[in-house]
């Protein structure tokens, strides 16, 4: 009689408790937050450290772009800029366009000691009033800024 009454009891128990902790673990799983916009910013800088422009780094270009505005280098002037066929070709994860070659800058002194260093195997250049990030070895372009 006493098994059969502890029995019923602990069956009651867990029926009970199993929903409960399913209420009380809400929002506190695997690292996810509850505000979901928080969740998304952390994780676009987790996956754009190192392959490409950070928020800062776009910010920091921005800023420099507006201070020199005046006197741009070449890559960056306005009889620079590339035609609409040539710009569609500018593609993230493709390889770098082999007739562009001959259209690329350095990114100035002054704003790439303002930056971050880029990966190892990377280098920034201005091409047709963008500033693209490729891989030296691949030529595959990993990010592109594009100033408005």
């Amino acid at each position: 009689m006493k098994l059969k009454l502890w029995l019923s009891i602990f069956c009651c128990f867990g029926m009970i408790s199993a929903p409960l902790s399913d209420v009380l673990a809400q929002g506190h799983g695997n690292g996810h937050y509850r505000d979901k916009k928080k969740d998304k910013d952390r994780d676009d800088d987790d996956d754009r450290r190192g392959y490409g422009f950070a928020q800062r780094d776009r910010d920091e270009i921005r800023g420099w772009y507006v201070v020199n505005a005046k006197r741009l280098p070449p890559g960056l002037a306005k009889k620079d800029r590339l035609p609409p066929a040539f710009e569609r070709r500018l593609v993230i994860q493709q390889r770098f366009p082999v007739e562009l070659e001959r259209q690329v800058y350095v990114v100035p002194v002054e704003l790439e000691r303002r930056l971050p260093p880029p990966p190892l195997d990377c280098e920034r250049v201005l091409i047709g009033g963008h500033i693209v990030l490729r891989n030296r070895n691949t030529q595959i372009v990993l990010d592109i800024f594009h100033f408005e």
